[in-house]
């Protein structure tokens, strides 16, 4: 393993890559933390901390799948759950409207096309998504004087749409460096956002579970509530196995065996080999999660912000139901999302029609399947 991550730094374009691809990550930890200009950032701690359920479970979710900072009102806000958004709105466009799904079938150029209308349509959620945040940042009194008060700064309505084009501005900004790191970096862009998000909110969890055990001594057994070195190498054992069973899965392949037919090219043969063509058990790959979670975040947060507006008790029991946790309703709908989008996003990244007739083109047959609609149906 350790000569495998020699040999890393000692290849120039890999090394070129991977330190691109942390520099493009450090940047978007170092806008992570810059405020909005005009929020007071203390006061805003200080609501969010006491707030408790459903408003804060809300953020909490927001802030794992989508790289945001709601509870301070960064630059990087909204993170990059707008292109999400928008990406899974025209996956599913692309099944039910046939100009779209004409466009994907069209190969890199159709590819092309419909990326361009994605960042179109993640603007215009930005502009929606940042607006109605912003006016919620204003009316809960969160502005400072200098920006809010028309007669000794540029008064509420030029605040609100400053800070509407900075979080817009923003969110556009990640999706440009997820762009770069899918074409000059290493990994896909938006999974390696997200992916910082989560590990920089892992390492200060992880301190605050074993502060108790620190302050302690590093006793055997924890007491009520508290880690001991017990359970701590239980959970260290649980997250190395669990990681590992899902790279396992991740990269797990099914191979199917191929052969071309022999041809004649002047008095030498090519052809008659044997390949392999590589299936994924996990075609969907993290997609389907990813989908999910963000399609039962619409629900919550609609249900919620009508709790806070009326104070009608059924429009806070209907938000209790899309909470993540242990209830029956949410866990249903996850789990039965999940498998949607795994069958939805397979069906679009994997055709085996395509597959079939490129095999047919190249002169490439699987034995015991007639090329092109058996072969289809096999695979």
């Amino acid at each position: 393993m350790f000569e495998k991550i020699r040999v890393i730094f000692t290849i120039p374009e890999l090394r070129r890559k991977l330190l691109l691809t942390i520099l493009l990550l450090g940047i978007y930890r170092i806008g992570w933390h810059i405020p909005i200009p005009g929020v007071d950032t203390a006061k805003m701690m200080g609501i969010f901390e006491s707030q408790t359920g459903g408003f804060r479970d809300l953020l909490d979710q927001m802030a794992i799948f989508s790289a945001s900072r709601l509870n301070q009102a960064t630059i990087f806000g909204l993170g990059i759950m707008p292109y999400i958004s928008a990406s899974i709105i025209f996956q599913l466009l692309g099944s039910v409207y046939p100009p779209l799904e004409k466009l994907q079938k069209e190969g890199e150029a159709g590819r092309k096309k419909i990326n361009e209308y994605t960042r179109y349509a993640t603007i215009g959620i930005c502009l929606v998504q940042s607006w109605v945040y912003v006016a919620w940042v204003a009316r809960a009194g969160l502005v400072v004087d200098a920006y809010s008060n028309p007669e000794s700064g540029p008064g509420l309505f030029a605040w609100t749409f400053m800070a509407v084009m900075i979080m817009t501005c923003g969110t556009a900004f990640l999706m440009w460096l997820g762009e770069q790191i899918d074409e000059f970096g290493v990994g896909n862009g938006i999974s390696l956002l997200i992916t910082a998000g989560i590990l920089a909110r892992m390492l200060p969890a992880g301190y605050q579970e074993i502060k108790p055990m620190l302050d302690n001594g590093f006793q055997l057994t924890g007491t009520s509530g508290q880690l001991g070195v017990d359970k701590l190498l239980v959970l260290a054992v649980l997250f190395v196995s669990v990681v590992a069973g899902i790279i396992f899965i991740t990269r797990g392949q099914r191979r199917i065996r191929t052969e071309s037919a022999k041809h004649m090219r002047g008095r030498r043969v090519y052809g008659g080999g044997q390949q392999f063509l590589p299936l994924l058990v996990n075609q969907g790959g993290v997609m389907p999660i990813i989908f999910a979670s963000s399609l039962l975040l619409f629900p919550l947060a609609i249900f919620q912000a009508l709790s806070t507006w009326s104070g009608a008790k059924i429009w806070q029991d209907l938000a209790n139901v899309f909470h993540r946790g242990d209830g029956f309703w949410y866990n249903f709908m996850y789990i039965g999302l999940i498998y949607f989008f795994c069958y939805f996003w397979t069906a679009i990244t994997f055709n085996p029609k395509d597959i079939a007739d490129q095999l047919k083109d190249h002169g490439s047959f699987i034995r015991g399947y007639r090329p092109g609609r058996r072969t289809a149906e096999y695979l």
